[in-house]
């Protein structure tokens, strides 16, 4: 089969991109392999000591507690984004869709530094939450959510949601409605349908959206930065903190090890999402 000119016109552009994107994992791959020199910007000779250094307690501690605040934000960003994609493809009347949209996307307009800082003054201790709590009855003293683990898996669960939303979505529109029908039709209740017919076909985009939200979390820095107050470290501070305090350049290891745990989750969409594809047809 013969590719047209536009195909290569669009490809072109992509293929110099990924060398670019390559050039620079390859540079801080060699300073991974590079000795520290302390109180120097250079850096010295071959050594494999970087990569042994990662069994140090803190670098580990840091790495699982990226992991989970990953794991954890996509799980919530999951549980509340499907009613809002499943409601904006199942809205009979447009306008109730494009509000629906509008609602979803528009945090995609704002940059996440202006986003963080609106959740701080949400979340601070006289902040719009803990003020409304106040007055509310609900509350006596502030609640602790400024440089905590919740604050951050909050923002980011908020940042987080119209990704979600957009992969939902598209995995809800592919499903038949009839197949929902036809359950109807034979007696089920709505309950017994979502959870019978719909979740299952959409299974494969529940996975997707869950590592891609994963594995994006896995690279967050202002946020834990910002709302963590120094307090909620992950990888991108961790790194952050020694290459511009001590200028430890070849701890560029850790980012390397985010990168292999990010693009391994991101690889495994495909072989699982055919494994539920198979198995939902099956079934």
């Amino acid at each position: 089969m013969r590719k047209s000119p536009l195909f290569a016109a669009f490809l072109v552009p992509s293929v110099l991109v990924a060398v670019v994107f390559l050039a620079a994992i390859a540079d801080v791959l060699q300073y991974s392999f590079r000795r520290f020199i302390p109180g120097s910007l250079d850096v010295g000779a071959f050594t494999l000591e970087n990569f042994l250094r990662i069994n140090r307690p803190i670098y580990v501690s840091v790495l699982i507690e990226t992991c989970i605040i990953s794991l954890v934000t996509a799980f919530f960003a999951l549980l509340l984004s499907y009613p809002v994609a499943y409601a904006l493809v199942r809205a009979r009347r447009n306008w109730v869709r494009s509000l629906l949209i509008v609602l979803a996307i528009t945090p995609l307009f704002t940059g996440e530094i202006v986003r963080t800082y609106a959740w701080m003054l949400v979340l601070g201790t006289d902040g719009f939450l803990n003020t409304v709590l106040r007055k509310l009855g609900l509350i006596h003293s502030a609640l602790a959510l400024m440089y905590t683990t919740t604050g951050v898996v909050i923002a980011l669960v908020q940042f987080s949601m119209p990704v979600m939303i957009i992969v939902l979505a598209t995995a809800i529109s592919h499903v038949d409605t009839d197949y929902e029908k036809a359950a109807a039709n034979l007696g089920a209740r709505p309950g017994a349908v979502f959870w019978r017919v719909t979740l299952p076909l959409t299974l494969p985009g529940v996975v997707s959206g869950f590592i891609v939200i994963f594995a994006w979390t896995m690279s967050a820095f202002s946020t834990p930065q910002l709302i963590g107050g120094g307090k909620v470290l992950m990888i991108s501070n961790l790194v952050y903190l020694q290459g511009f305090s001590s200028f430890n350049f070849p701890l560029a290891t850790l980012s390397l090890v985010a990168l292999a745990a990010a693009l391994g989750s991101v690889a495994l969409i495909r072989p699982m999402t055919a494994r539920l594809e198979r198995h939902v047809a099956v079934a």
